[in-house]
């Protein structure tokens, strides 16, 4: 991932909609650069109800489970997650 420091210190805010294998580790290479106050939206955090049901392993869901895992356990920010659509987290870097 080609982060540009600079515009993401400037802009404050990251959105998500990319491959969801690799959602945690976009997540852990934007949380770090994101200034206080800074936003990271994600999107598809709950692949339809999958992230639910522990018999659904692809390896799309089992990311976004690790991903909802880390984000609830992240005291480097306050987030929420929303149940519109396919589900949005929202994560405000402290």
């Amino acid at each position: 991932m080609d982060l540009d420091r600079a515009t993401l210190l400037e802009a404050g805010r990251a959105f998500i909609d990319a491959d969801k294998g690799n959602y945690p580790h976009y997540y852990g290479e934007l949380v770090v650069r994101m200034r206080p106050g800074g936003l990271i939206i994600l999107d598809n955090v709950l692949r339809g109800g999958d992230v639910a049901d522990p018999t659904v392993r692809d390896s799309g869901t089992v990311a976004m489970r690790r991903l909802n895992d880390l984000i609830a356990g992240d005291d480097r920010v306050d987030s929420v997650m929303l149940p519109v659509r396919d589900g949005v987290t929202l994560a405000r870097r402290r």
